[in-house]
């Protein structure tokens, strides 16, 4: 399995579940931070030469500003209720759409997993998708996780 094959820009928002909220503004800063890394990284998958630069540049941008919506709209609930599921797609076959709810804040979203296999260093991985609804927006998103060998997983893309 290729697991640098897929960008996920909304992804973040799992990676958003690890961020604190003691004080304003840490969950759009965290948002922003992830979203500008992971927009790098999709960027710097397209094009080649000055090409995969302006895309990797467009590709910070893109995903900080995204990152900032997502991390300022979720709250705490939403989170808990996403890493349900997610723990939950890591067990569902391929292709089963385990969804999530937050009644109170009108957020929802979907977890696919769409492929698994082997990385190579021989730790069991999950590709996935994901759709997060925040404000009536779905953002979407793709990503990898692998089981580490203490049986948790971990987001590697």
């Amino acid at each position: 399995m290729k697991i640098g094959k897929y960008m996920i820009p909304a992804v973040l928002a799992v990676a958003l579940a690890a961020c604190s909220n003691t004080g304003n503004g840490e969950k759009e800063m965290g948002g922003t931070l992830v979203g500008a890394g992971l927009g790098g990284l999709a960027g710097s998958q397209i094009g080649g030469g000055t090409g995969r630069l302006v895309a990797t540049g467009a590709g910070v941008l893109l995903g900080g500003l995204l990152g900032n919506q997502v991390g300022k709209s979720l709250d705490n609930a939403d989170r808990a209720e996403m890493q349900r599921a997610q723990q939950t797609a890591y067990a569902a076959p391929v292709g089963q759409q385990i969804t999530w709810n937050n009644a109170q804040s009108g957020h929802s979203g979907t977890i696919t997993p769409t492929r698994d296999g082997h990385d190579a260093g021989g730790n069991y991985c999950r590709e996935f998708q994901q759709t997060i609804n925040v404000g009536g927006q779905p953002q979407q998103g793709y990503g990898t996780a692998c089981r580490q060998p203490d049986g948790t997983w971990k987001i590697v893309q």
